[in-house]
């Protein structure tokens, strides 16, 4: 898939053949010789690559050319799918022959230990472990040969080096005894390890599988066919032939196609897989439905608004992917580690050889702890440490409406201690009305009216919906304006043949010349109220007149209020960031549980100064979450160590921001710092787990406390215990918030 950004463009090639974090290096590196290639981040769990690249109509040719240069295998999008969709069972018949020939190898080892010889013949092990070693073992051979000619390494090049030198040192053996002796040979050894090195690989490709499933359960949810309104009636059509402005027809029971708006008909619609809420939500003419939502009990008409990948489920599978196949920052150490890890490996089995061979033992003593040594250090598990928990956690959280589209703010996410709200459309409905209108003495209030509903007919604002609500409701006519000219967190000025009106705050009306202080008493009683203001001003010259004062209230989001105690309970530090003045702002902090008195109350701050008040956070050395759903939030979200936006709010708030809550629920807030942390825990458990094999298998090889079969089965288990770790995210689900905390 490639996504064009300006002059530049993201590529996605899946990879095949990668099989450690040494393979990774290698891709990165090879695709970073590219000319015109801007950054490679390569990702061992999804076995794919993304790209940033200069605009080229060849690039991706040539990055596919590059890939397999370095000796692995560029993929095709069908071959991609095919992996993911592949049977459990693929990809076992190689493990099933090694188990196969290596079974009657091992037989005889356990009979050892029950007193029991059946040692098979010298030619009848070389006949079983010789097609083990060479045919299904063959793989390891190849890509560790084109590690060789990059003069890198990887763990393909330590199983073909320690297997190949127990099998060399059994042929020698063999040769070399005595007539009618049989000496002890080590085939049983290397035919093991190879075995257990594709079974581990298999058991991890598995699980690999399972992290995906998120995936490809939301493309699942994509229908076939959709019922079209054409000129021979309604026919059924492939969802590909559907266009924007078609019109379509859903039945009860069936997932809507696409993104659309309802032209007939009424129904409840259950929108779990974009919410994750299970709440069906009632749809009537003129609402927005969902792609990919499930129709209720009625059928309906809807027209298209939008298809293919711009739809709302496109879009949150494009994030879904882009969150798994980015790098976290931790990533970063693993893969220096795993720069210098396979050389480091070599150096080390070329001491153990040297070592043994001086404290008097034999050579073949010797090589069989150096053989050990190459075959536990593979470094497979370092690589899926992070991407693994990564896929499990950023999935099993799209299933319960938090799309977190940046790994970096998945990592930082359980690290904050302070979580700034913006109050309109995140803490509460952002559906403000029109409580009082009260004009001063000798002026028309419908008149005023009708010049504020002019005013503010061409502004999305929340405030001015309200004002036209409030126009609708009085029966009164907005009047024409000319020259409207909205100023950002201020208000909106226009003309109006000579005369000359603005509306907005009263900070604003101020600095316009206009004398507050004869309605000074009106304005105290509406904030008491908790009320926020604006001024509707005429302006005539330097004088500036008042036609009418307008309040208008809103209402705490359910269930917010619990929310927030529930993230003071963890610790959190929480501040509410808005625009009204300090009495308001202060009434509905009140509502919400909010203390004004401990300063978590931040007023009459304009737009382009709350990135401004999130960096002054950072610099008391706070970590601070930033959550806002409007356009004027985006500077902020993008400042802040971490950004949460609303799913209800706009597409630039989302675009700014790391996570996006898709239900607009505030207890989202606590579950996306919840998942954050557990997702974190993993990674770090999978990092100790990855290393400590490492760290305490290489010694005991080296001083000959483990053998090449028990090596090759601790490293094989250290992949899958890596990936079955990871896997236990998919178990999470949100706290219950309407159970207390304890």
């Amino acid at each position: 898939m490639t996504q064009i950004k300006s002059d530049t463009c993201s590529i996605d090639i899946s990879v095949g053949g990668m099989t450690c974090a040494s393979c990774v290096g290698r891709v990165e590196k090879a695709l970073s010789k590219v000319p015109g290639v801007l950054s490679a981040s390569v990702n061992l769990a999804m076995e794919s690559a993304r790209i940033e690249t200069l605009g080229d109509e060849g690039m991706e040719a040539q990055l596919r050319r590059a890939i397999r240069d370095a000796g692995y295998e560029p993929r095709s999008s069908a071959q991609a799918d095919a992996a993911l969709n592949a049977s459990p069972w693929t990809g076992f018949a190689p493990v099933a022959w090694g188990l196969v020939l290596s079974t009657p190898l091992v037989i005889p080892m356990v009979g050892d230990l029950w007193g029991q010889h059946w040692m098979l013949s010298a030619w009848l092990q070389f006949v079983l472990a010789t097609p083990v070693q060479f045919v299904l073992g063959a793989r390891f051979y190849k890509a560790g040969w084109h590690a060789l000619k990059a003069l890198s390494g990887n763990m393909d090049l330590l199983v073909a080096l320690g297997t190949s030198a127990g099998w060399l040192l059994s042929v020698w053996l063999w040769l070399t005894a005595a007539p009618g002796s049989m000496p002890h040979l080590y085939f049983e050894g290397s035919a093991v390890v190879v075995t257990l090195v594709l079974l581990g690989k298999w058991l991890e490709a598995r699980a690999k599988q399972q992290t995906t499933s998120a995936i490809r359960a939301l493309h699942a949810l994509r229908p076939e066919t959709a019922h079209w309104s054409g000129p021979e009636g309604w026919v059924d059509v492939p969802l590909l032939e559907v266009m924007q402005g078609d019109c379509l027809k859903v039945l009860p029971g069936e997932r809507f196609p696409v993104d659309g708006v309802v032209l007939e008909g009424q129904t409840q619609v259950d929108e779990s897989m974009l919410t994750g809420e299970s709440l069906h939500v009632l749809k009537t003419v003129g609402d927005r439905v969902t792609g990919a939502s499930i129709n209720g009990e009625g059928p309906v008409q809807m027209r298209v608004t939008a298809v293919g990948q711009e739809t709302v489920l496109a879009h949150i599978i494009r994030l879904v992917e882009d969150a798994q196949a980015a790098k976290a920052p931790i990533q970063r150490l693993v893969d220096q580690v795993s720069a210098v890890f396979v050389p480091v490996v070599l150096g080390v089995a070329m001491v153990t050889l040297l070592a043994w061979l001086s404290w008097g033992h034999s050579f073949e003593t010797a090589l069989i702890h150096a053989v050990a040594v190459l075959v536990i250090a593979c470094p497979c598990a370092l690589g899926l440490a992070t991407p693994a928990a990564i896929m499990a956690g950023t999935g099993v959280a799209a299933q319960h409406g938090i799309l977190i589209k940046d790994a970096q703010a998945l990592e930082l996410a359980h690290q904050v201690d302070t979580v700034a709200f913006d109050k309109t459309g995140t803490l509460t409905l952002g559906q403000p009305r029109v409580t009082v209108q009260w004009t001063p003495p000798g002026q028309d209030a419908n008149a005023a009216l009708a010049i504020a509903a002019g005013l503010q007919s061409g502004s999305e604002h929340p405030l001015a919906r309200a004002v036209g609500h409030w126009a609708q409701a009085q029966q009164v006519v907005a009047d024409h304006m000319d020259q409207v000219h909205i100023v950002a967190g201020r208000g909106v000025a226009a003309q109006q043949a000579s005369h000359s009106y603005w509306m907005g705050s009263l900070a604003w009306s101020v600095e316009g010349g206009l004398v507050m202080a004869p309605w000074q008493a009106q304005v105290d009683q509406m904030h008491a109220q908790g009320a926020t203001v604006s001024a509707l001003v005429e302006k005539n010259g330097d004088r500036a007149e008042l036609l009418a004062l307008f309040a208008y209230g809103d209402e705490p989001k359910p269930g917010a209020a619990e929310a927030l105690v529930a993230l003071r309970q963890r610790g959190l530090r929480l501040v509410m960031i808005s625009g009204d003045n300090q009495a308001a702002a202060e009434a509905m902090a009140r509502r919400l549980g909010l203390r004004p008195e401990a300063g978590e109350v931040r007023a009459q701050v304009l737009p382009e100064d709350k990135s401004a008040l999130i960096e002054q956070l950072k610099q008391g050395g706070h970590k601070v979450a930033m959550v806002g759903d409007g356009v004027n939030d985006a500077p902020a979200l993008a400042a802040a160590h971490v950004g949460m936006a609303m799913g209800n709010g706009t597409d630039v708030a989302m675009h700014a921001a790391g996570i996006t809550l898709m239900r607009g629920d505030v207890s989202l807030v606590g579950d996306a710092l919840d998942i954050s942390a557990r997702t974190v825990a993993k990674i770090r458990q999978n990092l100790f787990w990855a290393f400590i094999y490492n760290v305490a298998g290489i010694p005991l090889a080296a001083m000959g406390f483990l053998n090449p079969v028990l090596a090759g089965g601790a490293m094989a288990m250290s992949s899958v215990s890596v990936m079955t770790n990871a896997l236990w995210l998919k178990s999470w689900r949100p706290r219950d918030h309407t159970k207390p905390s304890r």
